[in-house]
């Protein structure tokens, strides 16, 4: 199978980190910010990640890969769910995308590795989240706003090993997200967050991207 993703995607990294966790080999394309052919001559639009499975066939939303690649031999996503993580997951995306979005171009990530997907990528997300300097000029009262939003995952996690206690697809929604949001330099994780997020991505064998 082969994954087309963006190095920085939290939705790329579920499928990702589902796979590591399976111990199951994923061929991996990284796609330039501005290579809409690619994605558009796989899918017919422009969207990442694209998930091409061993018959050929493309798939799409990021949790239907993770079900696919977790229903292939015995499951581990066993654990339940609880509403409250989802929920959590769902409405701290508003608070971190302002912090990360403008600090992934300057990664030297590899869907930015020409000048023009560069480019492509700022015009792009400036539309949705607006300047990109501004936005930095702002971090210590985003970071603020985000705070209570880590301290309440730091009372709802039951374990290092899986927020739940056992491995869910609450971790496959929470561990990307702490990714992302790792690259904020000057943010610190609450104890427990800060464990949970060190162990897992440990236990997958994935470095943290750069902070800044």
């Amino acid at each position: 199978m082969r994954l087309y993703l963006f190095e920085h995607c939290s939705l790329c990294f579920r499928v990702r980190m589902a796979a590591a966790l399976k111990r199951l080999h994923l061929q991996e394309t990284v796609v330039l910010d501005d290579d809409s052919e690619t994605m558009m001559s796989l899918v017919r639009k422009r969207r990442i990640p694209i998930l091409v499975k061993d018959d050929g066939q493309p798939m799409l939303e990021s949790m239907d890969m993770v079900a696919y690649i977790d229903g292939l031999g015995g499951r581990i996503l066993t654990g339940l769910q609880r509403a409250e993580v989802s929920v959590w997951a769902d409405s701290v995306i508003a608070k971190t995308a302002p912090l990360t979005m403008p600090r992934y171009p300057l990664l030297g990530l590899p869907e930015f590795g020409t000048i023009a997907a560069h480019d492509h990528c700022i015009v792009r997300k400036r539309e949705k989240y607006g300047d990109f300097i501004e936005l930095r000029a702002k971090s210590r009262e985003q970071i603020g706003a985000l705070m209570p939003e880590l301290e309440s995952l730091d009372r709802l996690i039951e374990s290092p090993t899986a927020v739940n206690g056992e491995l869910s697809v609450d971790d496959i929604r929470v561990l990307p997200l702490l990714r992302s949001a790792a690259v904020v330099k000057g943010l610190r994780f609450p104890q427990k967050v800060r464990n949970y997020f060190e162990t897992m991505m440990s236990r997958i064998g994935y470095q943290p991207l750069s902070a800044i």
